[in-house]
């Protein structure tokens, strides 16, 4: 692992600012999720471990017991101390990973085949999360009016619907003018919890108990079938762990583990040993059994308590929803998505992006979520099962990566197979509520994921088409010497996607039209499995004959792709002749795919749903930022 991981580090370095501002700072992006779990995670979990309505000591020990090693293996121990190790380049995640394991340019095979599938529904987990975490977390924070007006019942699910549809409707402008105070923010969230926490523990000193993990097993054994359901309940305080390797590349992994060993966690277990001792304290409350968090408040608090606790949610919610942009970023750059309309706005980290389609479809299932739910109660069931079975994969993707990188395999399947085990108990407690909620997230990871390996397979067929009907370099220059077109002054830029042969938009020009431009340089844009690529490997040059030349523009998995730009840092270089790129003429090929199901690989039906979606992909001139004024079409119909 060392030669990646020192370049991942060296880059970080040079790249990131001052530890204490960059520590900060991930508090607002990093650990939203996790740092609002305590709003719902501890009554959800006693809830299920009293269905009699009673509150059992032992049964308050266990489970808070349970939630603080949780904390401690799957978050300190896995993601803060391993997980963020196997980074690629310094930026993390599953498709980070799944780039690092199965590389576009490697030879296929069944393995790599199943690697795929795996790392994708890893990866469409994290859409099924973008649309759970919003609804849950700002549906607990509003539900503390409950506590403070019972009257105002009625008003919480109507509140939580406007207060998201705000957020997403702000998104298009960007978030970077306000992202700046989101870890400020968080950081007097955290304060505040572990101060709340802080005073349930004096109420009931005999809760520090559940410091042993002894608490927490002798109650799982004594519980026998209704343990299972509880671990899964337990299991929520956790979820928000994977933003640690998420965002990773947005901080270095050292900001990210100062913030959570010197703030989050100690705030965390504070709060949750308080929720517990004033459930120790006040046995037969239901409303503390409703709302432990609220509960440890005093009265006057309320009020401004549920003002933080929605600020602080929101947060939560934008990170997770900024995520869902990156990620998709990332998926149409490797190749797994359609080109869509990715808007650019101001700042460097939180907002960079921002994706229409993606925004307006997580609102509308965000949006179902909390209708149709109701409550953060209901929603717990769905929201536990989409980020276990994400654990599962990416304890699974960095075992890979580990092999892959020449790790011990008696050092790597022994502490692996540890946390994959636990992975698993809490993906199998989780999965009881299948039927309660947890098939919503699914559902939106099993969609995608088939649109997904729909779109990957289907541009696969058609790299094949394209070659089929392709004139090879020399076919082409021969032909043009044999009956040389008109030749114009000026360059023509024509955009292929493959780096072999010439694009048909340019050969089906000089048929038609019988002229060339003096000098054409043929692009082809390739993404590589590094996140950013190196300025000295961004461009190879390779001439072809007098006045052709083809280059092929290399982008990392999170750049954009903008052409101009690479042209121009080309010339820079002196790697291509000067020219005005202001009057140059681009060459592009509009599309249109007609599914026959003559062609092997799909069916004829998984045809019809891949050229709907080329259909409506975004224009190759809009996704690599030329201008349209300098933009020439040449339509060209496949049958696949």
């Amino acid at each position: 692992m060392s030669a990646i991981a020192r370049v991942g580090a060296t880059r970080r370095d040079e790249t990131r600012g001052p530890l204490a501002p960059a520590a900060l700072a991930c508090m607002g992006i990093v650990f939203g999720d996790i740092g609002t779990s305590p709003l719902y995670t501890l009554g959800v979990a006693v809830k299920s471990a009293s269905p009699n309505g009673e509150i059992a000591p032992e049964a308050v020990l266990g489970v808070v017991s349970l939630i603080f090693w949780s904390l401690i293996v799957v978050i300190s121990v896995k993601y803060a101390i391993l997980i963020m190790r196997a980074d690629n380049h310094g930026e993390g995640g599953i498709l980070a990973l799944l780039a690092l394991v199965s590389p576009r340019r490697a030879k296929q095979s069944r393995r790599r085949a199943i690697l795929v599938v795996v790392g994708l529904v890893g990866a469409t987990l994290l859409y099924g999360d973008g649309t759970i975490t919003p609804a849950i977390s700002v549906l607990s924070a509003i539900e503390g009016v409950k506590l403070y007006a019972p009257r105002l019942d009625h008003v919480v699910v109507p509140l939580t619907v406007v207060i998201l549809g705000v957020l997403f409707l702000i998104q298009r402008n960007g978030t970077s003018r306000i992202g700046g105070v989101f870890g400020p923010i968080m950081l007097v969230w955290f304060i505040a919890a572990g101060l709340l926490g802080l005073g349930g523990i004096v109420r009931s000193p005999a809760i520090l108990a559940a410091l042993s993990p002894i608490s927490a097993i002798t109650y799982l054994w004594s519980a026998g079938p209704l343990a299972f359901v509880v671990i899964g309940g337990a299991f929520l305080a956790v979820t928000g762990g994977e933003a640690f390797y998420a965002d990773m590349g947005h901080f270095g992994p050292l900001p990210i583990r100062v913030a959570w060993f010197g703030v989050a966690l100690p705030a965390l277990a504070l709060n949750y040993f308080g929720q517990g001792g004033l459930m120790l304290a006040e046995p037969n409350s239901a409303v503390v059994l409703d709302s432990p968090f609220y509960a440890l408040a005093p009265l006057w608090a309320h009020v401004p308590l549920i003002v933080l606790a929605t600020v602080a949610t929101v947060i939560a919610s934008q990170a997770v929803i900024s995520g869902a942009y990156s990620l998709t970023q990332q998926a149409i750059n490797l190749g797994f998505l359609p080109r869509m309309n990715v808007i650019h706005t101001e700042g460097r980290e939180i907002g960079q992006i921002y994706v229409p389609f993606v925004n307006w479809t997580l609102a509308a299932a965000t949006i179902a979520a909390v209708i149709g739910f109701g409550s953060a109660d209901a929603l717990a069931g769905a929201y536990g099962i989409a980020v276990s079975l994400l654990m599962v994969i990416t304890t699974l993707m960095a075992t890979f990566v580990a092999l892959h990188w020449k790790f011990n395999p008696w050092i790597v399947y022994p502490v692996n197979g540890a946390f994959l085990a636990v992975d698993l108990l809490f993906f199998a407690s989780t999965s009881t509520k299948l039927l309660e909620g947890g098939w919503f997230p699914l559902l939106i990871a099993v969609v995608i994921s088939f649109l997904m390996l729909t779109w990957r397979k289907g541009g696969e067929v058609m790299d094949g088409v394209r070659l089929e009907v392709r004139e090879r370099s020399q076919e082409f220059v021969e032909r043009l010497r044999a009956n040389p077109p008109s030749r114009i002054p000026g360059m023509a830029i024509v955009l292929g996607r493959m780096a072999k042969g010439v694009p048909l938009a340019l050969s089906h020009n000089v048929k038609c039209n019988r002229v060339l431009q003096e000098n054409v340089l043929l692009v082809a844009v390739s993404t590589t499995e590094a996140p950013r690529e190196l300025d000295e490997n961004r461009i190879i040059v390779t001439p072809i004959a007098e006045g052709l030349t083809r280059a092929e523009l290399r982008f990392g998995f999170m750049e954009e792709p903008n052409v101009p730009e690479g042209l121009a840092e080309a010339m820079a270089r002196g790697r291509i002749p000067q020219f005005d790129l202001g009057k140059a003429i681009y060459y592009t090929g509009h599309e249109t795919i007609i599914p026959s199901g003559r062609r092997p690989g799909l069916s004829r039906w998984r045809e019809a749903i891949f050229a709907f979606m080329h259909h409506n992909a975004q224009r190759p001139g809009a996704y690599f930022n030329i201008p349209g004024r300098q933009i020439l079409e040449i339509g060209v119909e496949f049958e696949i």
